[in-house]
């Protein structure tokens, strides 16, 4: 594919953070997005869209690049060497790199506020170092007529660091007693209320992207700028992010092309958000390296995936390796350390996770059911497999069902072959002395720091700061 300067179209990514597919366009009853679902209406909606990595870092380093993150060494979130330098692979650049080479204007924005000025260096966190990532910050930075690529980055739907909780939206509150709760969640007003702020700043995102593609509208580029929003990763919920359930990996992703792209289509495809590097590189009219793993979505006459992969290693001072293969049906996951628990210590989760607290007390007095409790308890097991089209919260598994014998080993075999494909480098165990010297300095003080602005004491007993959470959310406790 060849296109002239003049023709190329400017392409806006829109990245919201921690986004499960949980707006109007997809199906969710409670939750008001106007924009989001006008921006669907108006391009494609791909129902089956999948993040690489459960948790930021390795999840941008990978869907920048087109290439899995266990592929390039960027798969242990917030990776980096002694000297803080730690290069991409010789073969491998960002989509930035290579718009940049053909003319294109490239940038990357905090959008802060609906009235934001777009002068904030915009979140990359990439596990590795590169030079000149993006040209400035804002596409109207660009010389006259030049083609530009540029990224929004959307705080929203991310938890507040030092409270732990959501930004409520008082304009559209949502009633917590209409919000249907997965079954791997008890069900308590910690929770309802917790997931009920969850929706609601999810209508504060679609705000602000209604102000985003108003803004575009207004200095003249929207009929020829392809738009894509999509979530970089599962919501900031336990057993969602940092794990591979649909939770932590399915994301909503739309994408508006005028003139192209058909109004109100529904894709089902499978994709993985790799895929829009190559898919954007295309639209550009660069053709993308032979060795690049994403795959353009929109290519003609391709049948696209049949199964997607994703990867979880060490997350913060967590160290833990899990792999997974979904196709549409079903998803085999495994566990590398099976005699660690889900809930393993991690000081991020337990400072900003009030569910995470909540668990911890009732799987202590035996008051989780057994769907609640295999996430609470002190192992798991080597495989899981689920039917995803009878068990969507993926709570039973199969994998020692003699009826799924031939699925399990067939997702085990897809599995084992595409880690010796793409070189999965969470095969050779990370420098865990380095490691530990790093959060010495860096991950351990969070949970002292945290709780000192918070008034408490680090030696808080799970009860007790189950007590807390409750007051903060104003709501009876779960014990009571």
């Amino acid at each position: 594919m060849s296109k002239s300067k003049a023709s190329r179209p400017n392409i806006l990514w829109i990245v919201a953070e921690d986004l499960c597919p949980d707006v109007g366009c997809y199906g969710h009853p409670l939750v008001k997005t106007p924009n989001i679902d006008a921006l669907a209406r108006q391009g494609v909606r791909f129902s089956q869209a999948f993040a690489t990595a459960p948790v930021c870092s390795p999840a941008r380093s990978a869907f920048n690049t087109g290439m899995y993150q266990t592929s390039i060494g960027a798969h242990h979130h917030r990776t980096k060497q002694a000297d803080g330098v730690k290069p991409l692979p010789a073969d491998v650049r960002l989509l930035s790199q290579h718009l940049r080479e053909t003319g294109y204007f490239t940038s990357n924005a905090n959008v802060r506020t609906v009235e934001a000025d777009w002068t904030e260096v915009g979140k990359t966190d990439f596990n590795f170092t590169v030079e000149r990532a993006f040209d400035g910050t804002d596409w109207r930075q660009r010389k006259s007529d030049q083609p530009f690529f540029a990224q929004a980055q959307c705080f929203e739907v991310h938890r507040n660091h030092q409270t732990g909780r959501f930004t409520s939206d008082p304009d559209n509150p949502i009633d917590p007693g209409k919000i249907q709760l997965p079954p791997y969640y008890p069900d308590y007003p910690l929770i309802r209320r917790d997931w009920g702020e969850y929706l609601e700043y999810i209508q504060v995102l679609d705000r602000k992207v209604g102000a985003i593609l108003k803004r575009l509208e207004q200095d003249g580029l929207a009929e020829n700028t392809v738009v894509f929003f999509f979530g970089d990763q599962g919501r900031a919920h336990a057993r969602c992010k940092q794990f591979l359930y649909d939770g932590g990996l399915q994301v909503p992703f739309i994408m508006r092309w005028p003139s192209v792209s058909a109004p109100g289509t529904v894709d089902d495809q499978l994709v993985s958000l790799i895929d829009i590097v190559p898919t954007c590189m295309r639209m550009a009219g660069v053709e993308p390296p032979v060795a690049m793993q994403g795959r353009d979505v929109l290519a003609s006459g391709g049948t696209g995936r049949q199964v997607v992969f994703a990867a979880r290693d060490r997350c913060d001072e967590t160290y833990d390796r899990i792999r997974c293969v979904r196709s549409r049906r079903f998803k085999y996951i495994r566990n590398y350390f099976p005699n660690r628990p889900y809930m393993q210590y991690n000081a991020y989760r337990r400072c900003g996770y009030p569910v995470w607290t909540l668990i911890e007390v009732l799987h202590t007095l035996g008051k989780l059911t057994p769907a609640q409790e295999q996430f609470a308890g002190a192992e798991r097991p080597a495989e899981e497999l689920y039917d995803l089209e009878n068990d969507p919260s993926e709570v039973r598994n199969l994998a020692t069902d003699p009826l799924f014998e031939k699925e399990l080993a067939r997702l085990r075999s897809t599995l084992d072959e595409w880690i010796a494909e793409t070189g999965d480098q969470g095969e050779t165990s990370e420098d865990q002395q380095y490691t530990a010297r790093r959060f010495k300095d860096r991950q351990s003080p969070v949970w002292d720091d945290w709780m000192k602005l918070r008034g408490l004491s680090t030696a808080i007993t799970p009860i007790d700061y189950l007590r807390y959470w409750e007051g903060e959310f104003g709501v009876p406790h779960s014990l009571d």
